[in-house]
């Protein structure tokens, strides 16, 4: 129970770091974001880099994600414009499992106190933003730190110990990471955690690629809810972000013994979470590589499935001919 109670209090402490970082990068960067990405995604190229800039600040790949799908509700995006946002947003959450990986959460207390002191003496607005999102980047891996002082115990606990070894299975191992994103609406926060597992020698390499695949697909539940009552170019962006999970967690498990022993040989002689960290961000460039040559058959295939409505092609004509 005590091990249950801290690693509930960690991920909270994670969850809620995650949650007010985005929303404080957010009120930093103010309007400019719209404009930044609209200036920055005249090709797929740029969309990509965009895509992936704009995650590694914002720390969230669905606040990118669908910051791009109400933008593009609002026509200040195109549907082709998100499509490379989408895939970098991929790439740019891979940043954060780097980060994870590095041995950093006993020196969280440092920025959770710089922060909170100039968040307090500071009256400019932006210095206080800025001391706030110090304050959030602490807390978010001291509750990293608390998992990881909680979980150490259960190197001992053969249940626990069986129960992960079950994880070995890509399928079973995907699921579950889906189901746990699922729940808790971050796959940060499910990456973290296999990262902290895996520092305590808790899970094997398999077992994380195969959550760390599940993550992917539980991400994407939070994005489709943002195209709830939006209109159709909004709603193919969210289905686009679904299809490219899909397909490249497919390849993953078709090749998952070879990408497995890849992992291995790239990152030989490193620990297990900078291994973990590692599968995250190669799978995700993957991806996006392999992706590029099938955009315009995809973009042609959800345009076919999702056209737009008669009405405002009807509504345009007599604007036209006035």
């Amino acid at each position: 129970m005590e091990i249950f109670l801290m690693v509930l209090g960690g991920l909270g402490l994670f969850l809620f770091a995650v949650n007010n970082l985005s929303d404080t990068l957010k009120e930093l960067i103010g309007n400019k974001a719209n404009k930044w990405l609209d200036l920055f995604t005249k090709n797929l190229v740029t969309s990509v880099i965009t895509g992936t800039v704009a995650t590694i600040l914002l720390d969230s790949s669905s606040a990118v994600i669908i910051m791009t799908i109400v933008l593009v509700n609002a026509g200040a995006l195109s549907f082709r414009q998100s499509l490379g946002i989408v895939m970098g947003a991929n790439i740019g959450t891979t940043f954060s499992s780097q980060l994870i990986a590095l041995d950093i959460g006993q020196y969280s207390p440092i920025p959770i106190f710089l922060g909170l002191v100039f968040s307090f003496v500071s009256k400019n607005e932006q210095v206080s933003k800025t001391a706030r999102v110090v304050l959030f980047f602490g807390i978010l891996f001291f509750g990293l730190y608390t998992m990881e002082r909680a979980v150490e115990p259960l190197k001992d606990h053969k249940q626990f110990l069986s129960w992960m070894e079950k994880l070995d299975s890509p399928l079973r191992g995907t699921l579950i990471g889906a189901l746990v994103t699922l729940v808790i609406q971050s796959s940060s926060a499910t990456v973290g955690m296999v990262i902290t597992l895996a520092k305590k020698e808790l899970i094997n390499l398999p077992g994380a690629i195969a959550v760390m695949l599940g993550a992917e697909l539980g991400t994407c539940s939070d994005t489709l809810m943002a195209t709830i009552r939006s209109d159709r170019q909004a709603v193919k962006t969210g289905l686009f972000h679904l299809l490219f999970n899909i397909i490249c967690i497919a390849l993953g498990l078709a090749i998952f013994p070879f990408f497995n022993n890849f992992i291995e040989w790239v990152s030989n002689g490193a620990g297990m979470q900078q291994k973990i960290a590692n599968a995250h961000m190669i799978f995700n460039i993957a991806g996006v590589v392999l992706f590029f040559p099938l955009i315009p058959f995809i973009e042609k295939l959800l345009n076919s499935f999702l056209p737009e409505k008669k009405k405002a092609a009807q509504q345009a004509q007599p604007s036209a001919t006035a």
